[in-house]
């Protein structure tokens, strides 16, 4: 039996096999080695008004309208 090629699976994919596929380390750790190599997720402080709260997440909503939207 050939070992599938992880690095070809999205994530979704991989999560997926690692999933039904519980004994395979070598499918484990290229996951893990996968969801470490992203970038780590923004924080923000406690301090924030709500104010700024709502400015923050419309921010993020407009990057993330930007990055789909055809150039």
């Amino acid at each position: 039996m050939t070992k599938p090629n992880f690095d070809a699976m999205s994530e979704t994919e991989l999560r997926t096999y690692v999933l039904e596929h519980r004994d395979d380390q070598e499918a484990f750790y290229a996951l893990a080695d996968r969801l470490t190599a992203k970038p780590p997720s923004a924080t923000y402080p406690a301090s924030m008004t709500p104010e700024e709260i709502h400015k923050a997440v419309l921010d993020i909503i407009q990057q993330k309208q930007r990055r789909r939207s055809p150039s």
